[in-house]
């Protein structure tokens, strides 16, 4: 019988030029919204913090100084 990951956050371990699935699923959660992101639309990220981001917008307000 084939497994659905169907609608299940997956874990991921961030990596600088990738990421490397921990628990598998098809989705993460942006950190900075809180916002659904599909792996395969997974664009950016923080290997330092440990965070995916849904956008750009996101990724940099995150990277700003508080």
């Amino acid at each position: 019988m084939l497994m659905s990951n169907t609608s299940r956050l997956a874990r991921l371990h961030y990596l600088s030029g990738g990421f490397r699935v921990l628990s598998p699923g098809d989705h993460v959660l942006c950190a900075g919204t809180g916002e659904t992101i599909p792996l395969d639309e997974l664009r950016y990220w923080s290997a330092e913090r440990q965070e995916a981001y849904a956008t750009a917008q996101a990724a940099t307000a995150a990277m700003r100084p508080a």
